[in-house]
């Protein structure tokens, strides 16, 4: 069964998702930060670039966002050609453009600086990145995601049974306003159609208001902004299969019991009040699995483990056999391998907020029934697992699967660390004796034309320092000898090894 946790500080909330006691989802939130994702913006078009067919468009943050034509809903798009050519179309002439795919327009044409926009955040700045824009607007509900702008349903590939995707569906588009449409959840399954429709009502409501904003706001003005995050994961998770909200924070405790009152009274007996003597995530050892998410190695329970290397655009993970070695034969050590570590890749994915390509080189398997058995078992993990869309090739011969998983947001090594100060992200040092060399040459090109003759003050670090006294030190009274300078070495606490300062005395 599964557990909400929720740490909740004056600094920062932090919620987790566990099943069975292992650390499914963490979500953060610093009460320092302003969260952009979903917000609703009255932009203002800053810049226009044809060449990548992306507008940049100001929202009153530190860097503009980006809106790529792949973004731009249909509609608009139209609208706003109309506009620009000041042409009335017939009938059969809208018709037509209409049908025209997305990618033979021009940004440029539906675009002009100092347009104002009504966008939406898609996701979050990450890096030197702004934040990624949308015109196709979603607003989460309970039961299913209102896109105001997209006259199409879609529904959850975990509601399975073809009977219920048709009551579903019929009962949504009975009654959502013309031109709109929705994504009908996972919670949505079986659910009494009141329900349902309360919640369209309720989110209808909330666009009504957007656009009515949009109408008297200032530009850059943020116009609707999400629910705080403790709320936000209840709506998104809360369903049959969790069996307990605990939250170490009363207030907390208070604001989602009132949320789950108004949205699925059947479930407030599951909020509780966490009163125990050790804070809440080391009592459901959550902290320590926090660690062991940031770390390169994931043990398995075989034996084997997962080598999890990410770059920007990439994402590698090698599985190895370790130290299991089967009962039977080589082949079935090697799948029993994979199909674990197919079940704990799907799992870390989602854990690190792994987007984008991802590369996992599987342990090679002679039998071609045992690659479409772990295909098919991966693809199956993925979509009862995974809520964000991938796509997954089958085994190739070399035993690699090549994947796209949907980028959200940052990824958890993103959220909880910097680049080391010392290696600068390369992941190792040079060596003190490299270190050493770059600052002797250094040393000698500075001071080879330095006239009239000083004396000089290396400063270096502890160990740096240690090195060049003792291994270097005959390197260093060749030098003087040779530039006729007196170099005097000394040692600084706040050094680094790749840090060095050279003075005249």
């Amino acid at each position: 069964m599964k557990k909400i946790l929720i740490n909740d500080n004056e600094w920062q909330t932090r919620i987790a998702i566990t099943q069975n006691g292992k650390l499914q989802n963490i979500y953060f939130s610093a009460h320092v930060e302003n969260p952009l994702e979903r917000s609703f913006f009255k932009g203002t078009v800053t810049k226009v670039l044809p060449g990548i067919q992306t507008a940049f468009v100001d929202i009153g943050q530190e860097k503009a966002g980006f809106l790529h034509i792949s973004e731009i809903d249909r509609d608009l798009a139209i609208d706003r050609l109309e506009e620009k050519t000041e042409v009335d179309e017939d009938r059969e002439s809208e018709t037509r453009k209409r049908r025209e795919p997305r990618q033979q327009r021009n940004i440029s044409d539906i675009l002009k600086e100092d347009d104002s926009v009504l966008v939406q955040v898609s996701k979050e700045p990450v890096y030197e990145k702004g934040a990624k824009l949308s015109t196709c607007f979603t607003l989460p509900g309970r039961f299913i995601v209102l896109m105001p702008n997209i006259p199409r349903i879609g529904i959850s590939k975990k509601i399975s049974d073809r009977d219920e995707r048709s009551r579903l569906r019929d009962i949504v588009r009975a009654h959502l306003p013309e031109g709109m449409g929705a994504i009908i959840r996972t919670t949505s399954e079986e659910k009494a159609e009141k329900e349902i429709i309360k919640d369209i009502n309720f989110l209808v409501k909330i666009w009504e208001t957007i656009q009515t904003k949009y109408n008297t706001a200032k530009p850059t003005e943020k116009l609707h902004e999400d629910i705080e995050l403790p709320l936000q994961i209840v709506r998104d998770h809360l369903d049959d299969d969790v069996e307990a909200i605990i939250s170490d924070n009363k207030e907390v405790r208070n604001e989602i019991i009132q949320f789950v009152k108004e949205v699925a009274p059947e479930y407030s007996h599951k909020i509780a009040l966490y009163t125990g003597t050790d804070p809440i995530f080391i009592h459901f050892g959550v902290e320590k699995q926090i660690e062991y998410a940031l770390s390169k190695k994931v043990p398995l329970k075989s034996g084997g483990s997962l080598i999890i290397e990410s770059a920007e655009a990439m994402t590698v993970i090698d599985v190895n056999t370790g130290k299991f070695t089967g009962k039977k034969n080589l082949e079935e050590t090697i799948l029993k391998t994979n199909i674990e570590a197919a079940e704990e890749t799907v799992r870390q994915l989602r854990l690190r907020n792994i987007g984008g390509l991802i590369v996992i080189d599987f342990i090679d398997m002679f039998s071609g029934s045992n690659k479409q058995k772990l295909s098919r078992f991966f693809e199956k993990k993925l979509k009862e697992q995974d809520k964000f869309q991938s796509v997954v090739l089958k085994v190739s011969e070399f035993g690699l699967v090549q994947m796209t998983r949907k980028r959200s947001g940052k990824t958890l090594v993103q959220q909880l660390t910097d680049t080391c100060s010392c290696c600068r992200g390369l992941g190792f040092v040079k060596s003190l004796q490299t270190e050493s060399y770059e600052i002797l040459r250094a040393l000698k090109e500075m001071i080879k034309d330095e006239k009239p003759k000083t004396d000089l003050i290396l400063s270096v670090s502890p160990s740096m320092f240690e090195y060049i006294s003792t291994t270097e030190y005959n390197s260093i009274f060749k030098l003087e000898k040779l530039l006729e300078h007196r170099i005097e070495i000394e040692s600084l606490q706040h050094l680094s090894n790749n840090q060095y300062k050279i003075e005249k005395k």
